[in-house]
């Protein structure tokens, strides 16, 4: 799977917006997360994940910060996201199931911030992206 010229353009617009309320995103998308999906908050024992705790505004503000750095590097995703993919596989052991499912949350979020812009081009275009992103964070799972 590869971006389009045009999808890029869309997640290159879309991100400006992000950009902006990155804080806000990261930790709604979270908190979406677990609300959703409370399975996942097993990664998270040492966390305060009350609605808008430090801790959780601090983690989203990392998972938005590594979204805008594949969007930066977005036609060398797999180097960008190296490290990262490397953290979650090694040390942090991260269910890779999860990665999917913080992507549909991040999609939901976007969705309610940026109605407008968010088409279904530009959401189809950002789920390809996040979909290759999350491809990338659990190939060293295998």
């Amino acid at each position: 799977m590869s971006l389009t010229k045009s999808d890029k353009t869309f997640i290159a617009s879309i991100w400006t917006k992000i950009a902006t309320q990155a804080d806000c995103i990261g930790t709604e998308a979270l908190e979406r997360l677990f609300l959703s999906f409370p399975q996942t908050k097993t990664y998270f024992p040492h966390f305060d994940l009350s609605h808008g705790s430090a801790q959780l505004h601090a983690h989203g503000s990392k998972v938005v910060a590594a979204i805008g750095d594949a969007v930066k590097n977005i036609d060398n995703l797999g180097s960008a996201l190296s490290k990262l993919s490397e953290l979650h596989a090694y040390n942090l052991r991260v269910d890779p199931v999860n990665f999917k499912l913080l992507s549909h949350t991040l999609l939901v979020t976007i969705a309610t911030h940026f109605p407008a812009d968010f088409t279904a081009e530009a959401h189809a275009a950002w789920d390809k992206f996040l979909s290759i992103v999350t491809s990338i964070l659990t190939e060293k799972y295998r």
